[in-house]
């Protein structure tokens, strides 16, 4: 029998509809089912991922863009000269202030030919595994706010940070350990709130390890054992523990903060079995040890802050950040700060980068190094006998990845002549945010939380994804 078009149409409209409603219910089915199997249980992307880890190298402070990854001849050339009016743009800057030239030369380096300061020696023989993303700019000129907004995507708001937000969009691969580890961090410019989960249930909340100031050898995770009692007694006490908190929130329905708290419960006692024996530097090899540069001087504590990273992404730990606290901020003496930071790091990221590789790891681990903001091309302090700095400046500075499906040996993006603003391909804190969801496989506008009646989500009502850097 032959139909019309509209006759096809007719007959087929309802079908159409079943197929949309069985779509509808394979998502609510998968909901019910990752509930049943706890708020961490693995979820499926909702797009191809590219990357199944984070590890966000944080340094904290500000490091200046003009002196280690934004090579700028012209500064050079013109020492000493007024900022040019036409460069400034909006924004809080002195307009007397005087251009300074970087103390540091800059090296074209591996077959990319990215230009990159000698004060990273050691990260510069991994050039190829770079990218530049030179355009980065943000909202905040004081220090909270901006670290705030990197961690959280808000500088004046408490919102989930960006760690709980990935472990509330695809659960952890290992259930006995976190799926958000922070080392280190610091207690100061947002504190907690830049590992904590907010709105978010507290069970996406970062887990810290260590704190700012205080040497890593000397960290541990606070009662991971109990030596007095056996697992199976300790099992016995928290099941009738955690009877009378399940009982409490059957009473009050919903509450997320006792949620938290029984899920912690649960996953305290099962990280008895890893965590000790995974925090024990001990087993690493001679040659790994010394390539990180544990138990040297300057490199072991930000050695074994990067050496814990890859031990915990290498048993699926979603989501790790380790802090390098708080001493980027050079408002005067930037040369030998910046020296000085850059010999504590440099050697223990490089080996971070060639230990993931070696590892088959890099491939789908992305690695972002940065800091809250950049800073200026105009020199600061400097007056009598004073070595020169630089202010904050949010409004151009350069962050790198690494791994995780993005293109190596780009640089992306670019500050004006004397690095003050973005100026081309533009990359916003919320468009880095989006980008790294991406890579993951998340959407940014679908991976949302309904609080306070409307959905909130990690870039707000902005961000795009970089696409040109994908690879």
């Amino acid at each position: 029998m032959k139909l019309s078009r509209r006759e096809m149409l007719q007959r087929c409209g309802c079908g159409f509809g079943y197929v949309a409603f069985s779509s509808l219910l394979a998502r609510i089915a998968e909901s019910y089912a990752a509930a049943e199997k706890g708020p961490l249980a693995l979820r499926q992307p909702q797009l191809a991922p590219r990357a199944k880890r984070v590890i966000f190298v944080f340094m904290h402070g500000g490091p200046s863009h003009v002196d280690t990854f934004d090579y700028k001849p012209l500064l050079q050339r013109d020492q000493g000269k007024t900022l040019p009016a036409d460069f400034v743009k909006g924004g809080n800057v002195d307009t007397n202030a005087k251009l300074m030239a970087s103390p540091f030369a800059f090296k074209a380096s591996g077959q990319s030919g990215l230009h990159i300061s000698e004060i990273f020696p050691e990260i510069a023989k991994c050039a190829d595994d770079l990218c530049l993303v030179r355009g980065m700019h943000t909202n905040g000129q004081d220090h909270t706010q901006a670290v705030l907004k990197l961690h959280t995507g808000s500088e004046n708001q408490v919102r989930p940070s960006m760690g709980s937000w990935v472990l509330y969009g695809l659960g952890t691969e290992n259930q006995n350990l976190p799926g958000f580890i922070t080392i280190s961090p610091s207690p100061n410019t947002g504190g907690a709130n830049n590992f904590g989960s907010a709105f978010l249930p507290a069970v996406y909340q970062g887990t810290p390890i260590g704190q700012a100031n205080s040497p890593l050898s000397q960290a541990q995770i606070r009662h991971i054992r109990n030596e007095s009692i056996s697992l199976e007694l300790q099992r016995r006490q928290l099941d009738f523990v955690q009877s009378l908190n399940r009982a409490h929130l059957q009473q009050a329905e919903a509450d997320s903060q006792l949620e938290g708290v029984i899920e912690s419960y649960e996953l305290a006692f099962r990280m008895q079995t890893e965590a000790p024996e995974l925090t024990d530097l001990s087993k690493e090899s001679k040659e790994t040890l010394s390539m990180y540069g544990v138990d040297q001087t300057p490199t072991d504590d930000f050695a074994r802050q990067c050496l814990l990273a890859r031990r915990f992404a290498e048993k699926g730990v979603r989501f790790i950040q380790v802090s390098h606290s708080f001493k980027w901020d050079s408002h005067m003496n930037l040369k030998a700060e910046h020296e000085r930071n850059a010999k504590e790091v440099d050697q223990p990221i490089a080996a971070l980068l060639r230990d993931l590789k070696l590892r088959g790891m890099l491939k789908d681990t992305l690695v972002i190094w940065g800091g809250e903001f950049g800073r200026t091309p105009t020199a600061q302090n400097l007056a009598n006998d004073q070595a020169g700095g630089r202010d904050h400046n949010p409004r151009g500075f350069t962050m790198w990845m690494a791994g995780g499906g993005v293109k190596g040996g780009l640089s992306y993006g670019e500050t004006d002549d004397y690095g003050y603003q973005a100026v081309k391909d533009p990359v916003h804190m919320h468009d880095l945010h989006a980008t790294i969801l991406h890579l993951l496989g998340l959407n940014h506008e679908k991976l949302t939380f309904r609080h306070a009646g409307r959905d909130f989500r990690l870039t707000d009502v902005h961000g795009q994804v970089a696409k040109a850097i994908l690879s």
